[in-house]
């Protein structure tokens, strides 16, 4: 009885304190993810205060230092130019979660958008666009982009709308498959019934139960994203020199000067390996926090009740 009570009177606490329940679970549950958190976390920090953690700026260059190993002065050696690689290497964080997060919020706002309406209104407008889904996704994503920035030219604003466009079309069709069950509530009926603007019941009631794919769909997003980002740009199609993009520094003078001096390409591989999977490892663990479905048949606080069962046994 005292341990019913105890969870009883823990439950609103909970409720209260959303957030830390949630890392609570994070932690306790997903182990990777919330290791993978961490690894974003520190992504974004790196990228957002890049000027400061790199102050000497990625064109400073000393030809008499060019190509020197890992040492005190240099932590990650120089370049064929002499250009320090760790500046060039959070610099190039900073440029990746540019692209990334710039893309994913262009992606979002087409897929929620076009979702929105195709999965509400549905008829002819509904066909054609999951026709026109079907037929961009039948094409290989990686000659469709190269053949675009091949037309518009390198640069990161063109990289950005560019994969921004093409993962939004990838996913009208998931937000659209919400909205279609969302719009079968009882009380969007009755809010149609009682002649409520359709706009207020795409924000208001169908809207909210979009949130948890879509947060979802921008964690995986930016991981492909920066991965794409960084092969157009090893291609010679992304972002251009200077500019130190991880996938060109590997193109570049990675693949150049692979033997005489590994560190080039060493770094910027494994920053991307390290960034993608913590990503990757924190949106597989949003995924099957967020999404209901995955939850198991107890509900929001089932993880819980299993660890008080857990401590009675």
């Amino acid at each position: 009885m005292a341990q019913k009570n105890k969870t009883t009177s823990f439950l609103p606490k909970m409720r209260r304190g959303s957030f830390r329940e949630f890392i609570y679970r994070l932690y306790k549950e997903k182990k990777l993810g919330f290791f993978g958190g961490i690894i974003v976390i520190l992504f974004f920090l790196v990228g957002v205060f890049a000027p400061l953690i790199a102050p000497e700026g990625i064109y400073k260059m000393k030809m008499r230092d060019r190509l020197k190993p890992p040492s005190t002065e240099f932590i990650m050696g120089t370049d064929h130019m002499g250009r320090s690689q760790y500046t060039r290497i959070v610099h190039g964080a900073r440029i990746s979660m540019v692209v990334g997060v710039s893309a994913c919020a262009l992606a979002l706002i087409i897929a929620t958008s076009l979702g929105l309406v195709s999965g509400y209104w549905g008829g002819k407008f509904d066909l054609v666009l999951q026709r026109f889904v079907d037929a961009w996704l039948g094409f290989p994503w990686l000659f469709v982009i190269l053949a675009v920035m091949a037309l518009i030219g390198p640069g990161m604003i063109q990289v950005i709308l560019v994969l921004g466009v093409f993962w939004g079309i990838a996913h009208i069709r998931m937000v659209r498959g919400v909205v279609m069950s969302a719009k079968q509530n009882v009380y969007v009926e009755a809010a149609r019934a009682v002649g409520v603007p359709t706009w207020r019941i795409l924000l208001k009631h169908i809207l909210p139960q979009v949130w948890a794919p879509i947060i979802t769909m921008f964690s995986v997003a930016l991981g492909g994203i920066i991965l794409d980002e960084a092969t157009i740009s090893y291609l010679g199609f992304g972002i251009p020199p200077p500019q130190p993009s991880w996938g060109g520094m590997l193109s570049l003078e990675g693949k150049k000067y692979m033997l005489q001096a590994p560190w080039l390409a060493l770094w910027p591989g494994i920053s991307l390996a390290v960034v993608i999977y913590g990503i990757n490892m924190f949106g597989d663990a949003l995924r099957d926090l967020l999404d209901p479905s995955l939850r198991g048949g107890v509900g929001r606080y089932g993880w819980l009740f299993k660890r008080n069962k857990a401590k009675k046994s």
